[in-house]
């Protein structure tokens, strides 16, 4: 086995849980070798560098064997090398530690905890007081 296709690969080394979104992925452009984007079927062999981009990091994976059989998590290193940059590792801590939440603006409703935040922010926690009875009718 001198080659094997790129989404096989990343399903049986477990880059990606299905091989349906291991080759989603490479439609979508999300996976390169050497900075340039591949198709679910581009052959690679041992010692190719592949970039998968997983937003907001790019994990990169030098492949040390080839397989098409999935395997378990421990076997798996001993296919593939990740060769990720520290500082992309330092940007998926600080969006862990900031809590960000990628919504644009305007789109959706606020959860509970933004709504907190806010209140907490403004300090408007107060309970509505109003000034008139529900309860009373006039005759």
């Amino acid at each position: 086995m001198n080659e094997v296709r790129i989404d096989k690969w990343m399903w049986a080394t477990r880059i990606f849980k299905t091989r349906a979104i291991a080759t989603e992925a490479c439609k979508k452009n999300r996976v390169m070798i050497n900075r340039v984007n591949v198709k679910p079927s581009r052959m690679i062999k041992e010692g190719d560098v592949i970039q998968v981009r997983k937003p907001p990091v790019t994990f990169s994976f030098k492949v040390l064997k080839l397989t098409e059989r999935r395997m378990g998590a421990k076997l798996a290193q001993e296919y593939l090398e990740n060769v990720t940059p520290r500082e992309e590792y330092e940007i998926l801590e600080m969006n862990k530690i900031s809590g960000f939440v990628d919504r644009a603006k305007g789109l959706g409703r606020p959860t509970k905890k933004d709504r907190r935040e806010l209140e907490q922010f403004t300090g408007d926690d107060d309970d509505f007081d109003f000034d008139f009875d529900f309860d009373s009718e006039e005759e």
